[in-house]
């Protein structure tokens, strides 16, 4: 859900998971990375959550006002939407090809 509310700005991804996992209404201070790996396991990441998370981030749609303006440079909704399609369906696809892998391997 964080990656569909951060579609405005990619960079607040990781906040809106931090603020959802405290049920804070607003961004509280983590101050060591201990403390954020505490919360992240106690809500279920394992390492290859981890993974697949950082994978997707890399790899999935553009931001709002990319999208915008891709919509406005090519005047065409087909490459817009192809531009939100392709990178998103390559972040699904490596993540599933990523945790299948490891979870044939045994590694989890």
């Amino acid at each position: 859900m964080a990656f569909i509310l951060g579609f405005p700005a990619n960079e607040i991804v990781v906040p809106i998971m931090i603020m959802s996992y405290m049920a804070a209404g607003s961004l509280t201070d983590i101050e060591s990375l201990s403390q954020l790996h505490a919360l992240f396991v106690s809500h279920g990441w394992t390492w290859l959550t981890a993974v697949c998370a950082m994978l997707f981030s890399l790899m999935h749609w553009p931001c709002g006002t990319t999208c915008l303006t891709i919509k406005k440079e090519t005047q065409s909704l087909k490459w817009t939407l192809l531009s939100f399609a392709v990178p998103t369906v390559t972040g699904i696809v490596i993540c599933l090809i990523v945790a299948n892998t490891v979870r044939l391997l045994g590694l989890v």
